[in-house]
């Protein structure tokens, strides 16, 4: 079991930055590779950013490529999400998952993910 809980969404400004975190219980952290998901109203939740076990691999969405950075802190059981130039289009419920079939790859699906947190919500005004 895997126990996830994000933090960090808030009220931001176009061009802003904001930095999501997602703190990890339960199972070993290092053993699964991590995720963000977003979910925009009336919109299907979406692939943002992924990050291998070991933190070696990362794959980020087109619409984020360039503004967002995941990263994962294995020692302290947590991954960020580094929210740079933010839009108005990045508004949306941002989630957490885990993924622990996968060895060496990022996955993208959602139904990959076993786990998931709760959200955070990130607000951009223009």
């Amino acid at each position: 079991q895997v126990q996830l809980v994000e933090s960090g969404g808030g009220l931001v400004q176009a061009g802003d930055s904001l930095r999501l975190s997602c703190a990890a219980s339960g199972r070993s952290f290092s053993a699964y590779a991590m995720a963000w998901f977003r979910q925009a109203p009336g919109k299907e939740r979406e692939f943002v950013a992924g990050i291998s076990r070991g933190g070696t691999r990362t794959l980020y969405s087109d619409s984020v490529k360039g503004r967002f950075t995941i990263s994962r802190d294995n020692a302290n059981n947590r991954v960020y999400l580094q929210m740079d130039s933010l839009k108005p289009e990045d508004m949306a419920d941002y989630y957490c998952a885990a993924d622990l079939s996968t060895v060496y790859t990022v996955r993208t699906g959602l139904d990959e993910y076993e786990y998931w947190g709760q959200g955070t919500q990130v607000t951009v005004s223009s």
